[in-house]
């Protein structure tokens, strides 16, 4: 997913089955039903346990279930906002950390053993790796170790890199070339002098052009690359370029919720405001229908979604009222969602002239997640007022 999958930082590269013709686990997976996945890709493994592939899918839903469940998913799809190097790091449980790395222990050492066998067989070099992307976007995520992080997915590169010089025509190998050039692109000139990045000097236009050219062409990771190109537009802002494949993917993946709340992001930045709320109102009337994907949806982040875009309209009055909401219950939300309500609460009141409002909003997002990245904002607007910034 999104985050990266993603919505994350590197590319998961997971094996994909045709376009219109997914297999049950990723479906699921696609619809934000990670559970299911889990379910179905063990009892893949169970059928066929010498497949890495399978060992693959079901570290990727560990992973994507963890990064949903804290909030992570949202906060690269929906605000887009975090840089590459600013994450805070997650705590899955013991259990989830002990599957994942099984998981991934065992694609590797099949992957490897067929490449004893045989140095070119291709999809051993895919799937191995696909391994080393999973386990970058773990590195990054939930360990923060960043350097490994960056390791593994350069190491991933190079093994896909191997796949399209044995197959130029492999067009689903590119998906991981892409992102990595783009991530490492993007990165800090002293971050690209590493040792292992030597010869990938990384290139932003060129990653998104391979993206590009996937999302179109791919037969595996299709929607791999539809997804990370749509972050990838946000953070570029491009948001004229997201609407339409948000639109298709919408289609693709009706229960697929993140979708809706990042189209509805996208035309808030095209100065749409009335389809940004439609959006939001659509995902609420999916939610009162009860239809499945949206019935258990808190009701919260629509709120949330609602009165974030109502801030930056300056309708401060539907805002605040939408935000007092959230807050009311953000102990009960993940922490993203309840940390930038507080946030956001406090800066509507800033506008507002209330300042003693302000400041305790700005306390409370800092007392309900005191490293998050709300919270390290919260504490600039304790000593100044929060002002909007000066349009360019």
């Amino acid at each position: 997913m999104l985050g990266v999958t993603a919505i994350g930082l590197l590319c998961t590269a997971v094996l994909l089955a045709a376009e219109n013709s997914l297999p049950p686990g990723l479906e699921h997976f696609y619809n934000l039903e990670y559970d299911a996945a889990i379910e179905e890709f063990s009892r893949q493994i169970a059928r066929t346990p010498e497949d890495p592939a399978a060992h693959n899918h079901l570290a990727m839903s560990i992973l994507y279930r963890e990064l949903l469940r804290t909030g992570a998913l949202e906060t690269e799809l929906v605000t887009g906002r975090n840089p590459f190097l600013r994450r805070p790091k997650m705590n899955p449980s013991a259990e989830d950390q002990r599957r994942f790395d099984e998981a991934l222990r065992k694609s590797m050492a099949l992957s490897e053993a067929r490449l004893k066998a045989n140095p070119k067989d291709s999809r051993a070099l895919y799937l191995l790796g696909v391994a080393y992307g999973l386990r970058a976007n773990y590195n990054f995520l939930v360990r923060k170790a960043w350097l490994d992080a960056l390791r593994d997915a350069t190491q991933g590169r190079k093994l896909h890199n191997r796949v399209t010089e044995l197959d130029p025509s492999n067009v689903d190998a590119r998906l991981m070339q892409g992102v990595h050039d783009y991530v490492v692109g993007s990165l800090p000139w002293h971050w690209k002098v590493l040792g292992f990045l030597a010869g990938f000097r990384g290139d932003k236009q060129k990653g998104i052009r391979t993206l590009e050219y996937v999302a179109e062409n791919g037969q595996w990771n299709r929607y791999d690359a539809q997804v990370l190109l749509a972050a990838v537009y946000r953070r570029e802002r491009l948001p004229q370029k997201a609407v339409p494949l948000l639109l298709k993917l919408i289609e693709r993946f009706p229960r697929n919720y993140l979708l809706r709340f990042e189209l509805a992001q996208m035309y808030s930045d095209l100065g749409d405001k009335t389809n940004a709320l439609a959006a939001i109102q659509r995902i609420e009337e999916l939610k009162a229908a009860g239809v499945p994907g949206y019935k258990t949806l808190p009701r919260e982040k629509i709120y949330y979604a609602r009165g974030t875009i109502q801030f930056w309209y300056n309708d401060l009055e539907e805002a605040l009222e939408n935000m007092k909401r959230v807050t009311a219950r953000a102990h009960d939300l993940d922490l993203n969602t309840g940390t930038f309500a507080w946030l956001r609460l406090g800066q509507i009141y800033d506008l507002r002239g209330e300042r003693a409002l302000a400041v305790e909003a700005y306390r409370q997002a800092i007392a309900l997640a005191p490293q998050s990245e709300a919270a390290q904002e919260s504490r600039r607007f304790l000593t100044s007022p929060y002002q909007r910034p000066a349009r360019s």
